[in-house]
């Protein structure tokens, strides 16, 4: 009965009546979203290449739980906004979560692991496991598609990812004024795919470790892919000699880059600019005879042939000459690519690579891929790794699940606001469970579409 007190809750009357609430209300769980997860996971087998990726080196004898239920925990709690370690504790008893891992939800005996056998679990990986996991997701990147698209766009980007105390490798950024990791995530710019992602010290990378890694990368597609074009995007911090000359190596390759100004860029640029002012002035002097308010900017391109002194041959450069209310602002883009006319080119060639930061966005805003706060560098590796698995999923249930719903084409925090945050009472028969879920739940007509195709389509099946 002390308990009981401890823990009940206080609420003002209402219509005259007394309120209090306790935890008594038995097998209740509050997130419906595990067995969406554990849905589509049966169908792109997304933790099953992951957890044959680490070679699990406990000793058979001591083990309770397998190293892809332990994986398939983590990730679905990531998945439904449980980001914190310690979360993982009170929730092995959860039942959606048990029945998530194919367990039934009120066997005492079925309980999932604590944030103990987690924390082990993430301090036990090795660089060669890390890798591996790497090299899994580039894997279900390709099995995502039925056949070899005619061509992919490799977005590249580097993103802050602030760190506190003494985590390894975490290095003071100029750039960003404290210390940090600088994680790398690549994704397909068409469609929003997580390709792979590197958790990095927080310098400034080389251009001979950028190459590395698209180097391998490249390898892995080309060896599924050896016809699809693949064009490589990212800002000035991937305009290196180094992965340029990788990308002349592949005839089916491009790049397209932006480009740090310099003395040399900005007097092959100075014509143009010079040409852009007379021009904004002439529109802002008509604009005011007219009564008209000033044009905010105005733009004119132009490109050139430029070679910098590391370079192994010149380039073609795009400029974008913009001058505005606070002077000039010229841009630079050195590219592979032939065709494509200077304004195309780096308007919906370049500039494109602006959805990719709302992908990272959405890794670091709605699945915490930022909370990298284990002393060890493997550990938060690992943690990255989770919010990466999270975000494939997610992603294929938006794309392929929710196709045609409301839910298209929405961020994974309304997905996990609207869909996975739902009460659900668990029912345990002899030969049955039963899942009650509220009577005026608003989404009611999404659910059953869901569930439906996930009751339908068959597991996959991988061959040996």
């Amino acid at each position: 009965m002390a308990n009981s007190q401890q823990q009940q809750l206080r609420f003002p009357p209402i219509a005259g009546h007394t309120v209090r609430g306790d935890f008594d209300g038995g097998a209740l769980s509050s997130d419906f979203g595990p067995l969406l997860v554990r849905g589509i996971d049966r169908q792109i087998g997304l933790i099953e290449q992951l957890a044959g990726a680490i070679h699990d080196r406990r000793h058979p004898s001591y083990i309770d739980h397998e190293l892809q239920d332990l994986l398939a925990q983590r990730i679905s709690q990531v998945t439904c906004g449980y980001e914190d370690q310690n979360d993982a504790t009170p929730l092995r008893h959860d039942p959606l979560f048990k029945m998530g891992l194919d367990r039934l939800p009120l066997d005492p005996d079925q309980t999932l692991a604590s944030q103990p056998t987690h924390s082990r679990l993430e301090n036990a990986v090795r660089r060669a496991d890390l890798y591996r996991m790497a090299v899994a997701f580039v894997e279900q990147f390709v099995a995502s598609y039925a056949e070899p698209p005619p061509a992919i766009v490799l977005d590249l980007d580097h993103s802050e990812d602030r760190t506190h105390g003494q985590q390894v490798f975490s290095f003071f950024n100029g750039h960003y004024g404290h210390h940090c990791y600088l994680p790398l995530y690549v994704f397909e710019g068409l469609s929003g795919r997580l390709i792979t992602a590197v958790l990095r010290p927080g310098k400034t990378p080389t251009g001979r470790e950028n190459a590395m890694i698209v180097k391998r990368i490249l390898q892995r597609l080309r060896a599924h892919w050896p016809d699809t074009h693949i064009l490589i995007r990212g800002d000035g911090h991937f305009s290196n000699p180094e992965l340029m000359d990788l990308t002349d190596a592949d005839p089916l390759a491009d790049f397209v880059c932006g480009l740090p100004a310099n003395p040399v860029l900005n007097r092959f640029a100075e014509p143009t600019l010079a040409e852009a002012r007379t021009l904004h002035g002439v529109r802002c002097e008509n604009a005011q005879q007219a009564g008209e308010s000033s044009p905010e900017r105005t733009r004119l391109y132009e490109e050139f042939s430029y070679r910098a002194g590391s370079w192994s041959k010149p380039r073609r450069v795009i400029l974008k000459g913009e001058i505005t209310a606070f002077g000039d602002n010229p841009r630079f883009v050195v590219t592979s690519l032939s065709e494509p006319i200077p304004q195309t080119l780096y308007e919906h060639f370049y500039c494109a690579r602006g959805q990719d930061e709302n992908y990272i966005k959405m890794m670091k805003c709605d699945l915490k891929s930022d909370r990298t706060s284990d002393s060890s560098f493997l550990a938060n590796h690992m943690r990255l790794f989770y919010a990466c698995a999270a975000y494939v999923l997610l992603h294929a249930l938006r794309t392929q699940t929710l196709r045609g719903t409301e839910f298209e084409r929405a961020q994974p925090s309304r997905i996990m606001n609207r869909l996975f945050k739902i009460a659900v009472r668990v029912v345990q028969y002899k030969d049955r469970i039963r899942l009650r879920l509220p009577t005026t739940c608003p989404v009611k007509h999404v659910l059953k579409q869901v569930t439906e195709i996930l009751y339908q389509v068959p597991a996959l099946v991988r061959t040996a």
